[in-house]
């Protein structure tokens, strides 16, 4: 069984900075895309940056220069640390990796649990 493990959530001020990890534990024969999505009260879970095994990475327009996405391949850890945060980066934050639990079954998405950043003003 795969399972994904958010932390470093929490409340920040305007302007501060948080880093989420994100690990990933159990029966895992090879992890794809890992990334991060959000979710703001009221709104659509959306993608906020991924990243491939070979360090490719992608974000969304409006977290690019203040948001950078990594993983560790030997953790199986993704982490995503935010600068500059601004209240409109108040959401719950989940993690999300393509795994492959065996060389003979197909990739599949997993999901976290989900880490709350709230961002005062």
């Amino acid at each position: 069984q795969v399972q994904l493990v958010e932390s470093g959530g929490g409340l920040v001020q305007a302007g501060g900075s948080l880093r989420l990890s994100c690990a990933a534990s159990g029966s895992i024969f090879s992890i794809n895309v890992m990334g991060w999505y959000r979710q703001a009260p009221g709104k659509q879970r959306e993608l906020v940056a991924d990243i491939t095994g070979g360090g490719s990475t992608n974000y969304v327009d409006y977290v690019k220069g203040r948001f950078t996405i990594s993983r560790d391949n030997a953790k199986n850890t993704v982490y995503l640390q935010m600068n500059s945060l601004k209240p409109e980066d108040t959401a719950v934050y989940y993690c999300t990796a393509k795994i492959q639990v065996a060389s003979w079954i197909s990739l599949r998405d997993y999901w976290g649990q989900g880490t709350q950043v709230t961002v005062s003003s």
